[in-house]
């Protein structure tokens, strides 16, 4: 039997030889690890949708993040749970909040000098309401204020950066928010302080263990007027170009997996580092399978992270650094 002088196997034959001609490589410095901060001292409280995940004390928080440092893990990406929320979301842009008092802490301490300090900027976890804005009511109608939403999350952004923040991380896609946080860091001196936008965050089900997790779920309606319609890919880029035109240094794609043709697209379209969200939903999605001996888990986890790179991102939020960190290590 006659074949081609070309087989794609010679270069399949080994693990020396694979490695040596793979396209898309993953490294520790590549993951974001999310923190979930909140009150107290000694406080590690699993999160029952997302094994492995704790909402942590600031005295918790920084050995976790001491453990990711020594991983050569890039970054971490900080969410808050206060101790007392209301509709002006007050927790958010406070001096004594609870991520800024955590970025204070984390910068005092020079083991943790390796980790990018990502502060997300959204203020759904501080509302009584647990949507991102400042929400009008008349009667049983309720509309969430983009103008006024802006405001605040301006002065969220200025504050962390005072506290410390190396990036700020805005989420709540309002009209207009990359302009206005702009303005307000370089107002404050904070000019070398990078926006991180969520340039398009789709109105995705797979942020339900997240909800749990940062206790942020709205308490009425949906968050479908201001996060994107999954259906949407132009408008995605639409999203996008206005945030750099406005002033994003860098860009976030919000979730991942069911989203891989919008970061793809988003790739080839513009020249900004670019990162990718791998949702909680994704993540105990996976984690699901791997309690009923469905899927392998190291190489499933490693999978759907090369599926992210090989898409697009430049660097990857995930609830798996660590433990990916560990394989990669």
């Amino acid at each position: 039997m006659n074949f081609p002088a070309t087989r794609m196997r010679r270069l399949r034959r080994t693990d020396a030889i694979r490695s040596l001609v793979r396209e898309t490589h993953l490294h520790p410095g590549a993951f974001i690890y999310p923190l979930f901060i909140c009150p107290g001292e000694g406080v590690r409280k699993e999160i029952s949708s997302m094994p492995g995940c704790f909402n942590l004390s600031i005295d918790e928080a920084v050995k976790e993040a001491e453990a990711c440092a020594a991983l050569g893990i890039g970054g971490l990406l900080l969410f808050g749970l206060p101790a007392e929320k209301d509709e002006q979301a007050t927790g958010a842009w406070a001096a004594d909040g609870i991520v800024q008092t955590a970025l204070r802490a984390f910068k005092s301490n020079r083991k943790l000098d390796s980790l990018v300090q990502i502060a997300d900027v959204c203020l759904c976890e501080y509302t009584s309401h647990g949507h991102c804005g400042i929400v009008a009511r008349d009667g049983d109608h309720y509309e969430i204020e983009n103008d006024s939403s802006v405001a605040l999350i301006a002065k969220t952004a200025a504050s962390l950066a005072a506290a410390g923040a190396d990036i700020v991380a805005p989420s709540d896609m309002m009209d207009g928010r990359i302009a206005a946080i702009r303005e307000a860091l370089d107002a404050d001196g904070h000019q070398q302080t990078p926006i991180l936008s969520y340039a398009s965050k789709f109105a995705s089900a797979f942020y339900g263990p997240f909800r749990e997790a940062a206790d942020s779920a709205p308490q009425f309606g949906d968050r479908r007027s201001y996060q994107m319609d999954g259906a949407n890919l132009r408008e995605a880029m639409r999203e996008i170009e206005l945030d750099i035109v406005e002033g994003a240094d860098m860009l976030l794609m919000k979730p991942a997996m069911p989203y891989l043709d919008v970061i793809r697209e988003a790739r080839q379209r513009f020249d900004l580092p670019m990162g990718a969200y791998q949702v909680s939903g994704e993540f105990s999605m996976l984690h699901a399978a791997f309690q009923r001996g469905w899927l392998e888990p190291e190489r499933a986890m490693m999978e759907s992270l090369l599926s992210i790179r090989r898409a697009g991102a430049d660097f990857i939020v995930t609830y798996f650094a660590k433990d990916a960190a560990k394989l990669l290590g």
